[in-house]
């Protein structure tokens, strides 16, 4: 079956997808390297690198009499507004329509548009729920849809994320709520911890690391061994160069702790002037997450949320790649880190905008077994 990917990002939905069979003829992307990205792990799709809005003529996307079975994405739904006084919050208002415009012309079996936990208590101007109105564009649009809130460390991934998938069912085809979500599943009998995750990569120090690397020793585990399957190196290994200053504060992080947390000579100094406290102190930057546990959330500013449960640095991109679920066979591109003013993605940003893959195929598994029994 063919599925297109809009708002695609790096490629974890798509990927996830593809794990499952799917084939992926297109993929829609804006930001550059994360289409470089995209482009590198999937060589045989399609991939345009544009602003959605300025795709006009969908007919000359793909080759004639190719059909589209389904629809995949993550438009932003919030915080963006087209022009003048309308109302940001309503998603009538932004990007969500575009998606909403190819699901019409492609006419699709079904979709998948994920986001945030929080679109679901978002409200108007007008006090109405987001939500419903996103309902109502896809029931004028012929789908019934489902609201499915997923944990992704109930589908093998090592990271309790919280996210929200619209799924949607052509209206030609029999709607059977309780066959639409998911059902979990797990690595063995447990949930996967940090630690099962990325403690068989090299244990480098801060400002360490080469291009790739040779595996140091066997997988300890099933979720290692699926990571490295189909892949010779380790990639995307480097670790951030931290001053010394900054090392001796990680060191003062214990689990579940964060700079918050370090004592008055440990934290930050006033740029400048390193005989003054800075007094800006941010608790949810440089937390040092449980390693017996999933990890929290990897937002795109992961670089500076965590510090590694047992090392005093910040994950590398391979280690918040590996918490997202992607394998080691997929390789970022674009610079690891960038500046505020940097226009693109980086490495660590692509990772934490992904949907995890293994979130994904889970979703795209259910969707396969629910078509051959429905459609």
């Amino acid at each position: 079956m063919n599925v297109i990917d809009l708002f695609a990002g790096c490629g974890g939905l798509s990927l996830g997808f593809e794990m499952a069979g799917f084939n992926i003829p297109l993929a829609i992307e804006k930001d550059e390297w994360a289409s470089d990205t995209y482009k590198c792990n999937n060589k045989k799709t399609k991939v345009i690198t544009s602003d959605i809005k300025e795709i006009v003529d969908l007919d000359s996307l793909l080759g004639r009499g190719m059909v589209i079975d389904g629809i995949i994405g993550g438009p932003p739904c919030q915080g963006f507004s087209l022009s003048g006084n309308r109302d940001k919050n309503d998603p009538r208002n932004s990007l969500f329509m575009e998606f909403v415009r190819f699901v019409k012309f492609y006419k699709p079996k079904f979709f998948v548009m994920e986001n945030v936990n929080g679109i679901l208590s978002m409200k108007t101007k007008a006090n109405k729920l987001v939500k419903d109105i996103i309902l109502e564009e896809y029931d004028k649009a012929g789908y019934n849809v489902k609201i499915c809130k997923l944990n992704a460390a109930e589908y093998g991934v090592p990271q309790a994320r919280l996210r929200v998938a619209f799924i949607g069912i052509r209206k030609d085809i029999p709607y059977i709520d309780e066959e639409v979500a998911p059902k979990p599943f797990l690595f063995g009998d447990e949930q996967i911890t940090i630690r099962d995750a990325i403690m068989d990569l090299p244990q480098i120090e801060a400002g360490e690391g080469e291009e790739e690397y040779n595996y140091p020793q066997e997988p300890m585990n099933e979720y290692q061994r699926w990571a490295r399957n189909g892949s010779d190196k380790i990639r995307n290994h480097v670790a951030m160069r931290h001053t010394k200053r900054l090392v001796e504060r990680f060191a003062q992080i214990k689990y579940g702790q964060s700079v918050a947390d370090v004592a008055r000579e440990y934290q930050q100094r006033q740029r400048g002037d390193a005989g003054k406290i800075s007094g800006k102190v941010y608790s949810q930057n440089n937390m040092r997450p449980y390693p017996d546990k999933p990890s929290p959330t990897i937002p795109a500013s992961f670089q500076s949320n965590f510090v590694h449960p047992y090392l005093n640095r910040n994950y590398t991109a391979r280690e918040g790649a590996r918490l997202q679920s992607f394998p080691d066979s997929f390789v970022f591109l674009g610079k690891r880190t960038t500046m505020s003013w940097e226009k693109n993605l980086s490495q660590y940003q692509q990772i934490g905008n992904a949907v995890p893959p293994l979130l994904a195929k889970a979703i795209a598994e259910n969707m396969k077994k629910y078509l051959k029994k429905n459609a």
